[in-house]
């Protein structure tokens, strides 16, 4: 998308194929791109990615500086915090027992079911293709991998990968794995920030 195909709104760039509802919010700043849609009553913070084709259903909200790749599909009543990641393909879903019917047959309405939603933690990461099945949490800055199947809730700064999705280790804000020092010591390798393991938690050090 060129600026010569986007159709401002306030301060948002939206491009000219997008579906954007009108009784949605979009904050200065945001980037809706080429075939993404935006569901009506669904709240966008401030310098957020909307890629091509990705889905954002109603009542979704979404924090500041939230990126979602290409045709990630979040739903209803999905929560994402600021600074989250959604990789390409990546779906939160919103059905704990889905079915298209009743038991007696009948087509489901939206009367017949009732949606739950992911949460998801400040600066968490989702990878490519990975699924989070509603309800669950992830924790802040965690990292789901690409292709895992997330069931239950997420700690802070856990690192998640396989079907189901089980922890394998940490990870600091700057996403790569933390190096174990000993003592529930953890190191992030790039940055030097130093996190504090106790009782399957992980935590930052408090500011003096």
């Amino acid at each position: 998308m060129t600026d010569a195909h986007a159709a401002p709104r306030d301060g948002v760039r939206i491009a000219a194929t997008a579906d954007v509802d009108e009784r949605a919010t979009i904050r200065p700043g945001t980037r809706v791109w080429h075939l993404a849609q935006v569901r009506e009553h669904a709240s966008v913070g401030e310098n957020c990615v909307i890629g091509r084709g990705a889905y954002v259903g109603p009542g979704v909200r979404l924090g500041d500086n939230v990126k979602l790749q290409n045709y990630a599909l979040v739903y209803e009543p999905a929560e994402l915090a600021d600074g989250v990641f959604v990789g390409p393909a990546a779906v939160l879903t919103n059905d704990e027992y889905p079915r298209s019917v009743t038991p007696e047959g009948r087509l489901k309405s939206g009367d017949d079911w009732t949606a739950v939603g992911v949460v998801v933690g400040e600066g968490a990461a989702i990878g490519a293709r990975a699924v989070c099945v509603a309800p669950v949490t992830i924790g802040r800055w965690a990292l789901i991998a690409a292709g895992a199947v997330v069931t239950r809730d997420v700690p802070d700064f856990a690192l998640m990968a396989g079907v189901p999705a089980r922890r394998v280790g940490w990870v600091g804000r700057a996403g790569e794995p933390l190096v174990a020092k000993g003592d529930g010591r953890w190191i992030c390798p790039r940055t030097g920030a130093g996190y504090c393991e106790d009782d399957g938690r992980l935590t930052e050090p408090t500011p003096a």
